[in-house]
C-alpha cells in the first residue's frame, strides 16, 4: 500500500542513508513494491524505510544479527527498538532522527557484511545449480 504524503518525507529521511550507504562497494539505490526507498547489495536487501504500521515514522530497517541486535537494544534503546512483526527477522529499526552520521555509517557497514555474505551464498546456489544442469547434459 502506498502512502501518499508519507511518501515524501520517507525519501527525506533516506537521503543521509543514501549518500552513506551508496558508498560501500556494489550498493545501489532501488524501491520497494511500496514505492519505499531501499538500498540493495548484489540483488540482497541491506536497509530500508519501515513502512508497516508498527514501526514509528521515519524508522529505518537495517539488516543485522541477533547478537549486534540485542546489544544495540541494550545499549541505546532511544536509537535501536524492534516491534513485534520485526522481532522474527534478523534486522534492528533505527530512528532516523536520533541517530548520528558516525554510527549510521558503522550500521551500514555492518549490514553490507552480512548481506554480502547472504549475496554470496546465494551466488554460490545459483552457480552450483548451473554447475549441475550443465553436468547432467
Amino acid at each position: 500500500m502506498k502512502r501518499g504524503p508519507a511518501k515524501r518525507g520517507c525519501t527525506d529521511a533516506f537521503k543521509r542513508v543514501r549518500a552513506l550507504g551508496l558508498a560501500l562497494p556494489e550498493v545501489k539505490a532501488a524501491t520497494k513494491y511500496d514505492g519505499s526507498p531501499v538500498l540493495k547489495m548484489r540483488g540482497c536487501f541491506m536497509a530500508g524505510i519501515a513502512t508497516d504500521g508498527s514501526a514509528e515514522p521515519d524508522t529505518l530497517v537495517v539488516r543485522s544479527d541477533f547478537e549486534e541486535r540485542e546489544w544495540l537494544l541494550e545499549e541505546a534503546p532511544e536509537i535501536y527498538y524492534v516491534t513485534d512483526y520485526h522481532q522474527k527477522y534478523p534486522v534492528v529499526l533505527v530512528r532516523l532522527s536520533r541517530i548520528d552520521n558516525e554510527a549510521l555509517r558503522d550500521l551500514l557497514l555492518s549490514s553490507w557484511r552480512l548481506t554480502a555474505a547472504k549475496a554470496g551464498r546465494a551466488s554460490n546456489v545459483r552457480r552450483d545449480e548451473q554447475y549441475r544442469r550443465t553436468d547432467e547434459n
